[in-house]
């Protein structure tokens, strides 16, 4: 029998607590810092809400942490399946994530999506720890990092330094593609040692 898997909101309310709490952040803080309304704040940390991209990455942004760090909630074991239908969607501006997998290693740690660039609108970031990798399995995906910009197809790969503003387009339509965020183990924005926060 497979064990349930907690919700996104379950997740991020235990591990958004956890990290705040880790840095000694109140909530009118954090909420400043991020510019999401403490109001809404304390709503995800109650599990209720309804996060989105953004939300999710200015939040990793502002407590330096990894974005698993906030919605994993550490399962693990010999053999890992995840399926599809199973996995619930964070979505924001222009992209829709499915947050598939993190991986630890001795020196990082990695995170797995399923990602699909909607071609409705454009899907802006103003950085955030971390590297980005991504494969494109279907679509023309419009990438721009500081200033430049590639466009990039099926089979093709491109990676950047998270920590730039960076905007993903789909021109032509929908995009489909493997988003692998990785980190070291230690990475922060400020380079202070990075908490190790429990799910």
């Amino acid at each position: 029998m497979e064990d349930e898997t907690p919700s996104i909101r379950d997740m991020l309310a235990v591990n958004l607590r956890a990290a705040r709490a880790a840095r000694g952040i109140s909530l009118s803080e954090l909420s400043r810092r991020s510019g999401i309304g403490k109001a809404t704040l304390s709503q995800l940390e109650s599990g209720g809400g309804n996060p989105t991209i953004e939300t999710v990455f200015s939040l990793s942004r502002v407590l330096e942490v990894a974005i698993s760090d906030l919605l994993d909630h550490r399962a693990g074991g010999a053999l890992t399946v995840v399926r599809g239908a199973d996995v619930e969607v964070l979505s924001g501006e222009g992209v829709d994530l499915r947050p598939l997998r993190r991986i630890e290693t001795g020196d990082g740690v990695f995170e797995v999506y399923d990602q699909v660039v909607r071609g409705d609108a454009p899907q802006r970031s103003r950085g955030h720890v971390g590297i980005e990798h991504t494969v494109v399995q279907s679509g023309s995906l419009r990438v721009e990092v500081a200033g430049r910009t590639v466009e990039v197809g099926p089979g093709d790969y491109v990676a950047f330094d998270a920590r730039e503003p960076h905007c993903y387009t789909a021109p032509e339509g929908p995009v489909h593609s493997v988003l692998l965020l990785q980190y070291r183990a230690d990475e922060r924005l400020d380079g202070r040692p990075h908490p190790v926060l429990k799910g």
